[in-house]
């Protein structure tokens, strides 16, 4: 029987999550409009941002986000 494998997500900080909130609006309405390629291009890398912290909150252990906070 196949062993089952183990996930390791690193928790992220929530500074994160803003970082990629902002990161987008930002590439939505400024750059976007000026340069279509290099917008796109940083929508699609803070959608990754904002995915990969989805991830972290879902799958991280509860220890390792007591630790962030010390």
């Amino acid at each position: 029987m196949a062993k089952k494998k183990e996930i390791n997500v690193v928790p992220l900080s929530s500074g994160f999550m803003l970082t990629a909130i902002v990161g987008f609006l930002i590439s939505i309405v400024y750059v976007y409009p000026r340069n279509s390629t290099w917008g796109f291009t940083f929508v699609l890398f803070f959608i990754l941002m904002f995915v990969a912290s989805l991830i972290s909150m879902t799958y991280a252990p509860a220890e390792g986000q007591l630790e962030i906070r010390r």
